[in-house]
Formats: C-alpha cells, structure tokens, sequence
C-alpha cells in the first residue's frame, strides 16, 4: 500500500530528488550513489548502455557524460519527460521493463538504480529474463537496490523509509536473494557488495 509520501515524491520533483540526496548521504553522497554500480566496469564512449527504468533522469546524468549511446527506458510519461528536460543528450523509450521494445543481444550494459523493489516477484523474473535477452554475450547487467541490513542499527532507519515512502513489494525484495535469481537465468553473478550497513546491494551480473 503507497503513503501520500510516496505520491508526493513522485508528482513533486523537488522532493524527488531531497530525499534522492539524503538517502545517498548513507555512501558518502549522490555523486557516489549514481556510480556505485557502475565501478570496475569498462565503459567507452560507443558503449550502448540501458538505464533501465530510469525515472527522471537521474543517474542517465551520469551514465551521458560517460557514453554516447545512452538509452533510458520508463513506464512513466511524467518521469520520461523530466528526462528528457533534464537529459536532453540521451534517447527515450516509454515502455515496460518486462516487455522491452529491443531486438536481442542489443546492449553492452544495462543499468536500474533503486527500481527492482518496486516490482512484484513475478514481474522481477519477467524483467531479468528480458535484461538477459537484450544484453550482447559478455554484456553486464549492474543494478543497486536494497538489501536487508547486515548491521542491525541500521535497521530502524530502513524500516521508517519503506514504510514511509515503499509499498510491500519493497519489503519482500529485502527477502529475495536477487543474485540466485540472476544466476538461475544464466548470468554469470560474483558476491553482491553491500553499503550502509548492508542496507543496499550492488550486483554486476555478466551473460
């Protein structure tokens, strides 16, 4: 179930990106935040990468100033029209994660910042199985998400925000073994990297 928290962070950009910026404080910062996945990866200017779902623009941002060939993807209308204003240099898809509008073995890499969550179990497997389709051989799929925390104090502080601002589908990521589920569909996946006591889970997963 979505609190008004939720609604209003999504329909006011402005609290968007605060809470965007306070919940990167945790790994030293937003600037941080938008590379943590993408760290130890080769990236060249003609690389194809997908930002996957992603939302207004925010780590498309980065992922531009990197490659040329910079894809992102949303179901959002809203959202891919903050995108396109605030990343007028990158190309937009409206469309489903789970039902990607791209011929196979397409990109180099694809990319999903804090969106997994927000999917049910079995919309989670529909999206994987696609990512996998798309990716070249030796493509890398690379997201950050939740974790449930390893250090228990950081526990109250992840309970108040999905409470406030995630529905349950959030919570039940916190009990998923996202790597099992990669490696299941073919990907070639090493231990996750966790953060913030835990809290988030940096995974890259190699087809």
């Amino acid at each position: 179930m979505a609190t008004i928290l939720r609604d209003w962070s999504y329909r006011y950009q402005w609290l968007y990106d605060g809470i965007s910026r306070l919940a990167a404080l945790s790994v030293g910062g937003e600037a941080r935040f938008r590379q943590l996945a993408l760290q130890g990866l080769t990236i060249h200017s003609d690389t194809h990468i997908l930002d996957l779902c992603c939302g207004s623009g925010q780590t498309t941002e980065f992922l531009v100033k990197i490659s040329q060939n910079v894809t992102g993807l949303d179901a959002s209308p809203k959202s891919l029209q903050r995108a396109r204003q605030n990343v007028p240099s990158a190309s937009y898809i409206e469309a489903f994660a789970e039902e990607m509008p791209f011929a196979d073995n397409l990109f180099d890499v694809v990319h999903t910042s804090v969106a997994l969550h927000e999917m049910q179990p079995q919309q989670l497997r529909k999206i994987i199985n696609e990512v996998y389709r798309v990716l070249k051989a030796g493509g890398v799929f690379t997201l950050v998400d939740f974790h449930a925390p390893t250090n228990p104090i950081f526990w109250p502080g992840v309970s108040v925000f999905l409470w406030l601002f995630e529905t349950e589908t959030a919570w039940e990521l916190l009990k998923t073994d996202l790597a099992e589920l990669l490696t299941k569909t073919g990907f070639d996946v090493g231990e996750p990297t966790l953060y913030a006591g835990g809290s988030l889970q940096v995974i890259q997963a190699k087809k």
